[in-house]
Parts: C-alpha cells; sequence; structure tokens
C-alpha cells in the first residue's frame, strides 16, 4: 500500500487493535456513522461490523479499488474532500443524528473539528485521532499551558475525555510523535450560550495574543474603550488585570452574553 504525503497519510493495520478503537467509541447496530479519511480501509471495516450504516469521505481517489474491494452492504464510500463539503449535504447522508469517527491527517484536525462543532452538523458525538499535544489542548484545564481557543470552543458545547493512547508504531509510515483517540460528546445545553458567534468572536480575541491581558485583547478585537472592557471583567468577577487562560470555560459564556448585550 503505498501511501501520499501531500495527503498527511498514516495508515493502522493491525485489526485487533482496530477493534479496540471502536469498541472504546461505543458505536453500537443501531448507530449511523460518518468516517472521515477511510484510507486502506482497516478502521471503515471494523465500524461496518458494528454499526448500522456507515458513510466514509475518502480524498484519495487511487484508494478507490482498495475500498470497493471491502465489499460492505452497509458501506458507502464518497470520494470528496470533507472540507469543501456544506454540513448540509454531509447530514442528508444520514436519517438521524451521526456519530463520526476520524484517523485524521494531522494537517486538518482543527479545520474539521471547528466545522463539525456547528449546532447544524447533526453530529451527537466524535472520536477522532489526534496528536498527542492536540489532545493535550482539547482536555485541559483552565490555568495550564495548553489551555487555548480549541480547549474553550469544544468545551463549551461538548464533554471531552481521552478514549485511548495510541503509540506512533501502530501506524504505517511511522509518525514523529504519538498520537490520542479522544472521545467527543456532544452536549448544547452545557451552558446557556445566548450568541454563539459572539462567543465565537471572544475566543479568537481572549487568546490572539497570550502575553496580554484580557482586556488588551478585547479592546481590538470588539473595538471597545478599555473602561468598558475592565467594567464587564469587573461585572463578573474577573480581574482586569486576568490572561485569557485564566477563565474557566464557564466564565468565557457569562462573559461573551454580556456582550452580546452591548455589542
Amino acid at each position: 500500500m503505498k501511501y501520499k504525503k501531500r495527503f498527511g497519510q498514516n495508515f493502522i493495520s493491525d485489526t485487533n487493535f482496530l477493534r479496540s478503537l471502536v469498541s472504546a467509541t461505543g458505536i453500537t447496530a443501531d448507530d449511523e456513522v460518518l468516517e472521515i479519511g477511510a484510507g486502506a480501509g482497516g478502521l471503515t471495516a471494523a465500524l461496518c461490523n458494528a454499526a448500522k450504516k456507515v458513510v466514509s469521505y475518502e480524498i484519495d481517489l487511487s484508494l478507490k479499488p482498495v475500498l470497493d474491494g471491502l465489499n460492505l452492504p452497509n458501506l458507502t464510500v464518497i470520494y470528496k474532500d470533507i472540507m469543501k463539503e456544506s454540513l448540509a449535504a454531509v447530514r442528508a447522508n444520514f436519517s438521524k443524528n451521526y456519530k463520526l469517527c476520524a484517523n485524521l491527517p494531522y494537517y486538518i484536525t482543527t479545520p474539521v473539528l471547528f466545522k463539525f462543532l456547528d449546532a447544524d452538523s447533526g453530529v451527537s458525538e466524535m472520536s477522532i485521532m489526534v496528536q498527542k499535544e492536540v489532545a493535550a489542548r482539547i482536555t485541559a484545564n483552565a490555568g495550564s499551558c495548553d489551555y487555548g481557543a480549541l480547549t474553550v470552543a469544544v468545551n463549551a458545547v461538548a464533554d471531552t475525555l481521552i478514549l485511548k493512547q495510541v503509540n506512533r508504531k501502530m501506524f504505517y509510515p511511522v509518525p514523529n510523535v504519538d498520537s490520542v483517540f479522544v472521545g467527543i460528546k456532544m452536549n448544547p445545553q452545557k451552558f446557556e450560550i445566548k450568541d454563539k458567534p459572539t462567543l465565537d468572536k471572544l475566543i479568537r480575541a481572549a487568546f490572539s495574543a497570550r502575553r496580554k491581558t484580557l482586556v488588551n485583547n478585547l479592546m481590538p478585537g470588539f473595538e471597545m474603550p478599555r473602561e468598558t472592557a475592565e467594567r464587564l471583567l469587573e461585572k463578573q468577577g474577573v480581574d482586569i488585570k486576568a490572561r485569557g487562560e485564566t477563565l474557566s470555560v464557564g466564565q468565557f459564556v457569562a462573559l461573551a452574553n454580556e456582550i452580546s448585550h452591548i455589542y
């Protein structure tokens, strides 16, 4: 099996290990599953053995003979770039909310996460293979060096957990880093988010310059005077000298809700 460096392909061939990954997701025979990046079809086959239906997006047309040869009756492979497919088009493949499972090329991990965190995606849970450092960012606690925009964006709308640690030697070709299989369970009622675009804008502003205080990032981010920025933080009980990484996810949501009233 040849791999294409431009697609960031890293395959896993150990069938027992692939079955253990699917088992860790909790996918059952009632579930419909979206797979991103079918690759050589190892994870695809394991998913088809567990789920009612699997729809897999694969960008590499040269893998078509391999995937067609799987002959799995509950599998549909779509040879398109998932990042160029609308959420409505993806959702149309399923009869209900679906689960997402992916051994992603590392370079599209964050874009895929932000795409499917959208409330209109129809995803109920995601199980994604990510670099160890990305897993640390997704599951970080406020105040830690790994805590950032990705942490807040994911945990504002979902609950996260580590499903499995994955040694780099499980892949071919062997990458330069270890990986982690991360579970992300959507929880839209976790916080009362009054205006999601405002929250997204606040997250971007707060971490646009990590060495600056939150006040100094809010001012250009929302074009607000210093007095307004300080007053907003004081109203939330946040020190006006605080930096973004010190606020909990709940505090970010509360601050965004307050900003949405005036901006």
